[in-house]
């Protein structure tokens, strides 16, 4: 199929009007929409701005292709659109983009549709494409212009010279577009450098050029240029370079040259490197990711059973009991489910998940009996996460082991050997060592927090708050998060309440700020900034994170300091709080004054968002 059987006469808009993404957007999806090529603008225009959430399609040069793929669209199409003045696109290298090509593609679209998709997203790497498509002034001659280029893709081989030969695999979340640029960059590079390549694409239609033994083999070493999981274990033993799809995009002879000097860690298998340096930094990025992956796990039943915890003291905090004037029955179950089977689970499935991420399945089951153990024996969420790393290395040792049994014996593994010894050997340890001394810091730090007095408190909550807004979701955030949590279970609710509050302040103070200060924050901002009004309120403090990466030198220090305020108020009025998520839903249920803790809120977030509108330079007219 021609790309132009996509792209036609009444596709094309070669006057876009303004200079904004939001408005650029909106005009190329009603020509799809006057075309009668899509069913459902919303829809459409939704699943476009779900797929720029994810990176921004301007890639750079002038060229931006917002594209998706939905149920929306009736028939593949493109529409091309131009901007003489530029359109402020967030475009990779920071300048306007003047090409645009919006692809739509249905969610039944067959190989060759997605085979002249992919072609079009080749072609706007060549310099001449753009130079002949930017003279344009008739729908025709963009038409020619394509079909001049237009060229059926072939699969290719490497030769088998080792010393200038490289392989890369390119990916991204939708395959439609900067899959195919990336490859095509990389491709133009190798060729101007006198390299052999051959690319492997991951896109809509499945894999493509697909990388044969032989090709690896014959490499000196691998670009990994992809967004999402590719096939990894086939590139054992080489160097491999790992970069997200735009880097193959816009720095492709940078990725070739660290690929000719092998300048990467050698991929060892399961995502490990065999080299010693590469060891060190994994160990690092390792240890956050086994923890990530227990927390992941573990919230939900932290946020469900917390919340349902809450709800049953809507009926009174002593309602739960038989022996009190205040019982309901309806109240016992809520919080029989949450507090007695949901929170229940917390450290074992904390402890479990960090086994599993560390040993594989063999090690889940070592880690759910640790983390039982340490909940059961006071050991609590402390003990939780010295199980789960006990459990996983544990069994990673027996992997070493019993690494020489014949392969008839490779069955008996992990039905027999790795559970009975990995439980009995974590069970052992967890009830001789580390119970009853992390019991004993448990207790300590519990009475350490009820006995602070106002002073410590507000440091606390400072500090909270400071961890809270710092990096908004990443891994400083999630540690105050987690501390607060896991005091949750030992009867310490106020530091919860100061990390909660804290994390509602950015995306609000963003959205105040967006609604005070208009003058500094364009069209497409303060349409985000209502958006973050329902974050905030619900404790979704990520919310924040695009007008931080946008401007982090006046939005952080911003939000740092009205988070610190915001928690510093919670602990000074002695705030607690039972449910560790819920954000406005969950105020009534705070306890010692849910109208002071509102206020808490609302102080630090007027404050950072004064602080915002204070650094923030007006937008020039």
């Amino acid at each position: 199929m021609k790309i132009t059987e996509l792209l036609t006469k009444n596709t094309i808009l070669l006057t876009i009007k303004g200079n904004q993404k939001a408005g650029t957007i909106d005009q190329l999806v009603d020509v799809l929409f006057n075309a009668d090529k899509i069913s459902n603008r919303d829809e459409f225009k939704a699943a476009i701005l779900k797929r720029e959430e994810q990176s921004t399609t301007g890639i750079g040069d002038g060229i931006a292709i917002p594209h998706a793929k939905t149920k929306a669209v009736k028939e593949a199409a493109i529409v091309f659109g131009k901007s003489a003045d530029g359109v402020n696109y967030d475009s990779l290298d920071g300048k306007p983009a003047h090409l645009f090509f919006m692809i739509a593609a249905p969610d039944g679209a067959n190989n060759t549709h997605l085979e002249a998709l992919a072609r079009l997203s080749g072609l706007l790497m060549k310099a001449e494409v753009r130079y002949e498509l930017l003279k344009a002034t008739t729908p025709q001659e963009v038409i020619d212009t394509i079909n001049q280029f237009d060229k059926e893709d072939k699969e290719t081989a490497i030769a088998g010279n080792k010393k200038q030969a490289i392989v890369a695999v390119t990916g991204c979340p939708t395959g439609i577009a900067h899959t195919y640029m990336a490859a095509d960059s990389l491709k133009a590079k190798a060729v101007e450098m006198g390299v052999d390549i051959k690319v492997e694409t991951n896109g809509s239609g499945g894999a493509k050029n697909v990388l044969t033994k032989e090709d690896i083999e014959n490499a000196v070493a691998v670009i990994v240029a992809a967004d999402i999981n590719v096939e990894m274990e086939r590139f054992k033993g080489k160097h491999v370079i790992q970069a997200a799809v735009a880097e193959g995009i816009r720095r492709p002879g940078q990725l070739i040259n660290n690929a000719l000097k092998q300048d990467a860690p050698v991929y060892s298998g399961n995502g490990s490197k065999s080299n010693q340096e590469s060891d060190q930094k994994g160990s690092r990025t390792g240890f956050y990711k086994h923890l990530m992956n227990g927390v992941s796990n573990m919230l939900p039943f932290v946020v469900g059973g917390g919340i349902l915890i809450a709800i049953s003291f809507m009926f009174g905090y002593n309602s739960a009991n038989p022996d009190d004037p205040s019982y309901n029955p309806i109240a016992a179950v809520i919080k029989a489910i949450g507090g007695d089977n949901a929170f229940a689970l917390i450290v074992p499935v904390l402890a479990g998940f960090i086994a599993l991420s560390i040993a594989d399945r063999p090690g889940f089951a070592p880690g759910m009996v640790g983390g039982m153990m340490a909940a059961s024996g006071g050991a609590g969420f402390l003990g939780g996460l010295i199980a789960g790393f006990l459990a996983g290395y544990i069994v990673l040792l027996l992997k070493r082991l019993f690494a020489g049994l014949p392969r008839s014996l490779e069955g008996i593994k992990s039905i027999l050997i790795y559970p009975l010894l990995g439980i009995a050997i974590t069970g052992f340890i967890m009830h001789y060592v580390i119970n009853n001394p992390v019991s004993w810091i448990n207790t300590e730090i519990s009475h350490w927090l009820t006995g602070l007095g106002t002073g410590n408190a507000v440091l606390l909550g400072i500090v909270l708050g400071l961890m809270m807004s710092f990096d908004m979701g990443g891994p400083i955030n999630k540690a105050a998060y987690v501390f607060g949590t896991g005091l949750l279970a030992s009867g310490v609710f106020e530091p919860m309440a100061a990390i909660m509050a804290a994390g509602m302040v950015p995306p609000l103070a963003i959205a105040i700020a967006t609604s005070l200060f208009k003058n500094k924050f364009n069209e497409q901002d303060r349409d985000a900034g209502k958006a973050c009004y329902v974050m905030g309120l619900s404790f979704i403090t990520e919310g924040a994170i695009p007008f931080a990466a946008a401007d982090p030198f006046r939005i952080i220090p911003s939000v740092m300091a009205g988070s610190a305020i915001a928690g510093a108020l919670s602990m000074a009025f002695g705030i607690g709080l039972r449910a560790p998520h819920g954000g406005i839903f969950v105020v009534p249920l705070v306890d010692n004054g849910a109208l002071m803790y509102a206020l808490a809120i609302l102080i630090g977030s007027v404050v950072s968002a004064l602080l915002i509108g204070f650094l923030k330079k007006p937008l020039k007219a």
